[in-house]
């Protein structure tokens, strides 16, 4: 969260220290487009998602492996006026996380002689459908382009989830929650183009409620330790208007 505060600022200090490069009156494209009440588009992009645990005691650390992957969704925009719009983005958000496990949280469960790399990595694969509702600030457009920051909630909707199943991780099942609270907060900047509008933005989105569906064995190495397991990371998505 700090990290990202401090990106926006620094935003902000290099879009003020720079504004007088781009003064200079030109030709703008898609005069009226801001002027809609009512707009559309579609975007695509990355993320990389890990996860912040809470532990019930001092222990070594359980390690998330994160990968990049892939989000699509659409855009419905609502103006208030010249700096204010609602938005709603739902989409798909589909993510791979790898936990690796310390040898030591198996201490008296499972004799070293009998772990296998199977114990000490469980794979978590996600496939979200998130549903954002944003508020976006924006300056005033200078030229053809236009800075924002927005922030806002989502819920989501896990349907690689199996919460419901019987089988927990004694049985080679890490299980996750179905439905997940998060808060966005981001910043990017409108491109605006001959024939339409594109904008490049970065965002991080942080869980608020546990996600993790605890082993009925309540001294299991892979949940017994765990006081609560919520999503993390950054979302790069590029929106066509």
């Amino acid at each position: 969260m700090k990290k990202i505060i401090s990106l926006i600022t620094l935003f902000f200090i290099y879009q003020a220290s720079t504004a007088q490069l781009f003064t200079r009156e030109k030709v703008q494209n898609n005069q009226s487009m801001d002027k809609q009440t009512l707009s559309w588009g579609y975007y695509l992009g990355t993320n990389s998602l890990d996860y912040k645990f809470d532990y019930n005691s001092d222990v070594e650390n359980i390690q998330t492996e994160k990968t990049f992957s892939f989000n699509v969704g659409l855009v419905g925009d609502v103006r208030i006026n010249d700096y204010i719009n609602i938005r709603l983005e739902p989409g798909l958000v589909i993510s791979a996380r790898n936990l690796m496990y310390p040898v030591s949280y198996f201490d008296g469960i499972i004799p070293p002689e009998e772990l296998n790399d199977s114990d000490l990595l469980r794979e978590v694969r996600s496939t979200y459908v998130y549903i954002p509702l944003l508020l976006r600030f924006s300056t005033q457009r200078i030229n053809n382009f236009k800075p924002f920051v927005t922030f806002g909630l989502a819920t989501s909707l896990n349907l690689s989830s199996n919460e419901k199943n019987p089988e927990d991780n004694s049985g080679g099942e890490f299980r996750t929650t179905k439905n997940t609270l998060f808060y966005d907060i981001g910043f990017g900047i409108d491109f605006y183009l001959y024939w339409f509008k594109f904008t490049p933005s970065i965002r991080g989105v942080f869980a608020l409620s546990d996600e993790i569906i605890k082993d009925a064995d309540p001294n299991s190495p892979w949940t017994g330790n765990i006081s609560s397991m919520k999503t993390r990371g950054i979302f790069i998505n590029f929106t066509f208007r």
